[in-house]
């Protein structure tokens, strides 16, 4: 026998499809399952709605399911707690900015699917009380810019389903979040770049190539030297697109590759910086968020910008490499 489950929609739910909000509640069920139950199982407020149909606060979904079906397909496994790693960079009520460090992923994956940025952040989160997983049927904070896992330095986080849509359309526009990142090149760079190229992926190995037909995603990259010597480059760089490893492949394209980096780097200035400066990875940290011109519930971050500490190891790699301190430059 089924019995009637009604789900009142709050804020941080409403804005999005039916079936997306569908899939996120009944997390254990598969597609088929969610069209199915949509066609005859479930109703907004009394009625039938096609899957299609977007959501508003107020609204109440009603599920004709048994108690035991829904148990057994919103069941989430324990959480359990993790370690913090990350420092707070910039916190109101609706964003929070975290310095990544180095060796962390921003996300789960295959290999590491709890003790990640994304889950130490909603730890500390609902520690002091600006999320409660109990009380969202659905949202959970999320990060809306990714770094890879030796990428150190800022990642921008949506408290609310409002700041998280509203700072996906900002990035995808370009023009309303400004990412810049420091980082170390082989090479010495005396004037700005302005790179733009096409790129594949190879999924299986992680690689990016750049094409030179229209076949792959564009890459634009802009780089400015701060300082060049001793055959290295300190570098700004501004990332216009956010492709997989761009700042990498594309620096390394244009004969200045970062150095410490294995998979796009030069082998024999890897050896060189790993014996005469103790250099063990890539020198690459996202340290400024710059907002444009941003509209609704975040228009009061217009014009403001967010900074990161400089990791000591990048310190002290510049030091050095050019004799001066990073705060000097």
């Amino acid at each position: 026998m089924n019995f009637m489950v009604k789900i009142e929609i709050k804020r941080n739910e409403a804005g999005q499809r039916l079936d997306r909000f569908m899939k996120k509640y009944l997390v254990n069920a598969p597609l088929s399952y969610i069209y199915k139950s949509i066609r005859k199982d479930v109703k907004v407020n009394g009625k039938r709605r096609t899957q299609e149909s977007v959501l508003e606060e107020g609204d109440v979904v009603s599920l004709y399911l048994s108690d035991e079906e829904i148990e057994r397909l919103t069941a989430k496994p324990a959480h359990r707690k993790v370690k913090r790693q990350f420092h707070i960079a910039y916190e109101d009520d609706n964003i929070i900015a975290v310095e990544k460090p180095y060796g962390l992923l921003t996300h789960g994956d295959r290999t590491e699917k709890k003790n990640h940025l994304a889950n130490q952040v909603v730890d500390y989160l609902i520690d002091t009380g600006a999320y409660n997983p109990r009380a969202e049927k659905t949202f959970v904070p999320a990060p809306v810019n990714r770094l890879d896992r030796n990428t150190t330095g800022l990642v921008l986080f949506g408290k609310n389903a409002m700041a998280v849509k509203e700072l996906n359309s900002a990035i995808r526009e370009r023009t309303s979040v400004s990412k810049f990142y420091l980082t170390v090149t082989a090479g010495e760079m005396k004037r700005p770049l302005l790179l733009k190229d096409r790129m594949t992926k190879d999924r299986e190995k992680n690689v990016v190539s750049i094409v030179p037909d229209e076949r792959g995603k564009t890459m634009e990259t802009s780089a400015r030297p701060l300082l060049y010597g001793n055959g290295f480059s300190l570098v700004e760089v501004e990332i216009i697109t956010g492709r997989t490893h761009q700042i990498r492949v594309q620096l390394a394209a244009a004969g200045y590759p970062l150095i410490g980096d294995p998979k796009y780097g030069n082998r024999a200035v890897n050896r060189k910086a790993k014996e005469e400066y103790g250099l063990k990875a890539q020198l690459l940290h996202a340290y400024r968020l710059r907002f444009g011109d941003l509209d609704g519930g975040l228009g009061y971050l217009s014009g403001f910008e967010i900074k990161a500490g400089v990791p000591e190891e990048f310190r002290e790699t510049v030091r050095g490499i050019f004799g001066r301190d990073i705060e000097e430059i």
